[in-house]
């Protein structure tokens, strides 16, 4: 048998890795991890954290707006964007004492280094020039905003990296995108005053999500001031007198003091030594895995952002255990990527888990369709001129629920619990046999008793 420095070693100290690392090494394996920047990886660092954090900051402008309605009297408010980010510099700080903290607490081995691979067993550390061994090996290095290098003037550009760390907040920002950053980052920056633009090459922005709620974030984002513009792309940026110049595609010419790239991510997987390893990436650079998170090579696997299968911290970290039950536990698992619960973070929010309306027409051949758009009992007093928006997909053969859809407050709170009521299999005579919770958004979802519409064979009835 031959002898190794540690029985695991993690590339890579974001929420897969972590976990990995911490998990076997309290099963008392010796384990090591390596992380080149800071520990806590993009959600903590520089991802879904911090950016929560900007969420909650942003919607004050309207807080104290609606008070109004309620009969408070708000005096005059002003915005410290510094203060923001040193309290959020000091949260993120506090996160990532306690991921070194727990690593410390199972005796992993903690590297403050890049590590790069020499063979299917063989780990460089670059701070120092040492070489360790290991008998099993996790790649979880993540993945990172793409800078669209083939644009002219992307230099100029920030990604959602730098929009965490910018000296001074901008009178006016362009983001490019029409995914869930560029969309959570439009309301962001609108919240805090910023005037803001988003211009997306699609016909509709957040392309895989349920038609409704696209359209119902759509007139929501507009309506409070963000311009929004589809069928287009930026061709070309420039300075112009201590501002940036923009022309895109369709000859328009914006003036602007930022502009956001946020036109997808990219896997981290260059110059880790995959090649000599034998590791096999895909066209895009994610590396390739069974359904085990097993790679090309039989002792190395990896998990999360940079294998690009779904990119969410709770899917990186679920990844991760299945990794322990299957190679520490004797009991092969494999990640269950079906029926995941997701929220977009805009303003209004969206919470939604299972199969969009046109993805569950093309797989049953009927459906029924539970659709129910309403003011919120905030906004009758607020006098905000806002709707929600609830939907239901149920196959008609059996009446299961296999799509639930939600645009409002609280979505990604409702997302979170009508995932365990999907993943159960519910049917919708479930949902209808359940007491409503009064006066609550929440109760739609147990009082759409009849179908707003069916579709059959991919139309609607």
């Amino acid at each position: 048998m031959p002898s190794f420095d540690f029985d695991l070693f993690v590339i890579g100290g974001g929420s897969g890795g972590v976990r990995s690392a911490r998990v076997a090494a309290s099963l008392g394996k010796k384990v090591g991890i390596a992380e080149e920047y800071r520990y806590g990886g993009t959600c903590v660092i520089r991802g879904c954290v911090p950016k929560k954090l900007f969420v909650y900051a942003s919607q004050y402008s309207e807080h104290f707006e609606d008070a109004a309605g309620f009969g408070w009297t708000v005096g005059e408010s002003s915005f410290d964007w510094k203060k923001l980010i040193e309290a959020k510099d000091k949260e993120i700080a506090r996160l990532e004492g306690l991921y070194r903290k727990g690593l410390d607490n199972a005796k992993a081995e903690i590297f403050d280094t890049r590590a790069e691979l020499v063979d299917a067993h063989t780990i460089k550390l670059l701070k120092t020039g040492q070489t360790i061994t290991a008998e099993t090996i996790v790649i979880a290095t993540g993945g990172r905003p793409n800078l669209h290098t083939a644009l002219p003037g992307h230099e100029l550009c920030i990604s959602s990296n730098e929009a965490f760390h910018l000296k001074e907040l901008p009178k006016s920002i362009l983001i490019a995108g029409g995914g869930y950053i560029a969309v959570e980052f439009a309301n962001i920056f609108h919240g805090l005053g910023v005037e803001t633009t988003l211009i997306y090459r699609g016909a509709e922005i957040l392309s895989r999500f349920d038609h409704d709620l696209r359209k119902g974030l759509h007139e929501a984002m507009e309506e409070k001031g963000i311009r929004i513009l589809c069928h287009d792309i930026i061709e070309h940026v420039e300075k112009a007198e201590g501002r940036l110049s923009v022309r895109t595609k369709s000859d328009k010419s914006l003036t602007v003091d930022t502009v956001m790239l946020a036109l997808g991510r990219t896997p981290n997987t260059e110059n880790l030594g995959l090649q000599a390893a034998g590791v096999a990436i895909d066209e895009q650079g994610a590396v390739i895995v069974d359904e085990y998170s097993r790679t090309s090579v039989p002792n190395i696997f990896a998990l999360g952002d940079v294998t690009d299968r779904v990119q969410l911290t709770p899917v990186a970290i679920h990844e991760a255990m299945c990794f322990i039950e299957t190679v520490y536990k004797d009991n092969p698992t494999r990640p269950d990527h079906e029926l995941i619960p997701t929220a977009v973070f805009s303003q209004p929010e969206i919470g939604t888990v299972g199969l969009t309306e046109e993805d569950a027409a093309k797989r049953y051949p009927e459906l029924e369709v539970y659709r129910a758009q309403f003011r919120p009992m905030k906004a009758t007093l607020s006098g905000r001129a806002e709707k929600m928006i609830m939907k239901l997909i149920v196959n008609a053969a059996d009446r299961k629920v296999i799509g639930a859809h939600i645009l409002g407050h609280d979505a990604g709170e409702m997302a979170q619990l009508l995932g365990i009521t999907l993943k159960a299999g519910c049917t919708k005579d479930d949902f209808d046999r359940t007491m409503a919770v009064h006066p609550t958004a929440a109760e739609e979802l147990v009082t759409m008793y009849s179908p707003s519409y069916r579709i059959r064979n991919g139309e609607r009835v």
